[in-house]
């Protein structure tokens, strides 16, 4: 969330009030979900405001995520999408994908998202074998040890032009530490170097929320 970056509180007010237009599920998803434990796996609402934006100015309708959670990300991006867009949700929990169908429903925007609950890098690997038609945007959230291989993944499912987002690619600004050696903020420094890298794309690091990877496939 926002907070991951040492914003004040009095900021991130700010920014929920005047930095978006919250559609009132999307509030109530957000405000729900701030009660419950792990609720810092929520993006804040900047950001699904960001992707929002980057969706519409894509001309994105076909948009694949991997780690819903309650639901803030995928609804966030199904609102900005054209009425005959679609929402693939990937994720492992059905707790997390029940609640989150109760934000989806009351934006009436169940119709556009389908959900697969499961290991995601199986049910990538399974797409890409069945030749699932190709994504214009797509954001990954999930375990963080497993990043690289959804960006490969997430990469064959994506069209020319197309848009990867990955979150938390500061995490809390240990990327920039080396004495932070933890599995899970080596894989997002690892990830990080391997983009920067990556001849395949175009990329930008942006400050929002815990930091956004934007990737574009050449």
């Amino acid at each position: 969330m926002s907070s991951a970056l040492g914003l004040s509180k009095k900021v991130r007010n700010y920014l929920a009030r005047v930095g978006v237009r919250e559609h009132p599920a999307l509030k109530r998803c957000r405000i729900d979900t701030h009660k419950m434990p792990r609720a810092e796996m929520q993006i804040a609402p900047e950001q699904g405001a960001v992707m929002a934006i980057l969706a519409k100015l894509i001309g994105a309708r076909r948009y694949i995520e991997i780690g819903t959670f309650t639901g803030y990300s995928s609804l966030s991006v199904a609102l900005a999408l054209p009425a005959n867009g679609k929402v693939v949700c990937l994720d492992i929990s059905d707790e997390y994908i029940a609640r989150a169908r109760k934000y989806w429903k009351a934006a009436k925007m169940e119709k556009k998202i389908e959900t697969r609950i499961g290991p995601a890098l199986k049910t990538l690997d399974r797409m890409i074998a069945s030749r699932e038609k190709l994504f214009d945007m797509a954001f990954i959230d999930a375990d963080k040890k497993n990043y690289s291989g959804y960006y490969e993944r997430v990469l064959k499912l994506l069209r020319p032009d197309g848009l990867i987002l990955v979150d938390n690619t500061l995490w809390y600004g240990r990327v920039a530490d080396p004495a932070e050696r933890s599995e899970d903020t080596r894989a997002i420094r690892a990830l990080n170097a391997k983009i920067h890298k990556d001849r395949r794309v175009d990329m930008a690091l942006a400050t929002v929320g815990d930091g956004l990877m934007m990737v574009r496939k050449r």
